[in-house]
């Protein structure tokens, strides 16, 4: 099955492409308790040999709570993008809302060593409405 992506953002030709997923099977909204998956797709379009350093996130819940998660790399990898090359990733989001979104940025490293800040699309993070 092909993946579809439904966001993507470009940022000195390394593009970031997401598809995301609510997981019922994860959430318990009987308990305040909502979970998605994304699927991440980082493409280096670029002339240059880049590695993924540290991620940023910036996630919104459907109350307008905001948190703020930094880390090394992305699922425990610092990945090495040759120009061509891409790098898939699958994490998760719980949220304490039906509703929230996500968006961020990428910092990678250089040929010259020299930070890069790759944004990441604003994605919304939706559950669907349930009928009873």
């Amino acid at each position: 099955m092909k993946e579809l992506f439904q966001h993507a953002a470009i940022t000195d030709g390394i593009t970031v492409r997401v598809s995301v997923n609510f997981l019922p099977e994860q959430s318990r909204p009987e308990a305040g308790k909502w979970f998605w998956v994304y699927h991440i797709r980082i493409e280096n379009g670029s002339h240059e040999r880049v590695q993924l350093m540290t991620r940023h996130w910036r996630i919104t819940d459907g109350a307008g709570l905001v948190s703020h998660v930094d880390g090394d790399g992305v699922v425990g990898e610092q990945p090495v993008l040759m120009p061509g090359q891409s790098h898939d990733y699958v994490s998760g989001c719980p949220l304490d809302t039906p509703h929230g979104s996500m968006e961020g940025f990428y910092t990678f490293r250089g040929e010259d060593g020299s930070p890069l800040e790759v944004r990441i699309p604003y994605f919304p993070l939706a559950a669907p409405a349930t009928a009873d």
